[in-house]
């Protein structure tokens, strides 16, 4: 048990004098997380945190909403920014094409997950611990970085400049991040949430990171790791197009091109993001075809898929090498 005395003695250690709170509210139960405020003290299993701002994140194209769960907070003991992210059950379910997949948010599963990758460097780290009611919270190292959503699109001064001059060290990275993730599939655990903008690159290192594993699915009739086979290849149509290239913005990338030229069908969209293509190739005719076939298997017209993160690895790897000539 520690004392407000105690608490004081440890946040003028690690914050200026003027951010220590003249009163202190001490938590040890999670279970109300929106009650959790801002300069708040938390203590799991013996260990103070200091609550911060909420995490923010979009999803499906909805912009940024916060997540009361997911707070960040300094850790007293050792002055480091963590991410504390407590117990929110979530539930829903999802189609693509004629597959149905049933998704669940999990901290027990992330807890998992993260013993399972400890000392992995492609993946992010952290602790399970238990707050007084029993509850199941992460507390993960802060990364500081740029997802690779905030990157990819700045990269080149136009997309051929892109795909020819930093496209290959792109790909080369993210085999690294596939690999790691037939790492974890080795396991018998999957990623649950695979996109773009939850791969980190840490900034003092270079090194890009996969973060958030709290969802856990079910495919019915379908592959265990199908869905993070899905999103790997849809990671990679973004990085192919150099962000997401859609319907809607089309005309803008290819500075008001007449698009019925392109000779585009609903068979060369993505199976899952309505009016997000695919078929990169009709844009920009300089991906190389071998490249483009990968892609393809994401798009509505293709009826054949992946087994495993090592056959897309090996597929790329010869795409690399071409590249790479």
């Amino acid at each position: 048990m520690y004392s407000e005395s105690d608490i004081r003695d440890m946040l003028v250690k690690v914050v200026d004098l003027n951010k220590v709170p003249k009163k202190l509210r001490i938590i040890y139960n999670t279970t109300e997380f929106f009650h959790l405020d801002y300069d708040d003290i938390l203590i799991l299993q013996d260990r103070p945190y200091f609550i911060r701002n909420c995490c923010k994140e979009g999803r499906f194209g909805i912009g940024e909403q916060d997540k009361y769960w997911v707070r960040r907070a300094i850790d007293l003991s050792s002055g480091q920014l963590k991410i504390i992210k407590m117990v929110y059950h979530e539930n829903f379910n999802i189609k693509i094409g004629n597959v149905s997949i049933d998704f669940v948010r999990s901290p027990r599963k992330e807890g998992r997950v993260l013993n399972k990758v400890k000392g992995h460097q492609n993946f992010m780290q952290g602790i399970t611990l238990i707050d007084d009611a029993g509850n199941i919270i992460r507390v993960a190292d802060f990364i500081v970085g740029k997802s690779w959503h905030e990157i990819i699109p700045g990269l080149g001064k136009d997309h051929k400049d892109y795909y020819y001059n930093y496209f290959p060290q792109v790909l080369s990275e993210f085999i690294e991040l596939i690999t790691a993730m037939g790492f974890l599939h080795s396991h018998g655990e999957l990623h649950g949430d695979i996109r773009v903008d939850h791969i980190l690159k840490e900034a003092t290192s270079g090194i890009n990171k996969w973060i958030d594993f709290d969802y856990s699915y079910m495919m019915h009739g379908e592959s265990h790791f199908g869905f993070d086979l899905f999103g790997i290849l849809d990671v990679l149509v973004y990085l192919v197009g150099r962000g997401h290239v859609t319907l809607h913005n089309l005309s803008q990338l290819l500075r008001g091109a007449d698009l019925k030229t392109l000779d585009l069908y609903q068979d060369d969209l993505n199976v899952f993001v309505k009016g997000r293509i695919v078929n990169l190739r009709k844009v920009y005719p300089y991906i190389s075809e071998r490249l483009n076939s990968i892609l393809l298997h994401v798009s509505i017209g293709h009826d054949d898929f992946y087994d495993s993160t090592g056959q897309i690895v090996h597929d790329l790897k010869e795409v690399l090498i071409d590249l790479q000539r």
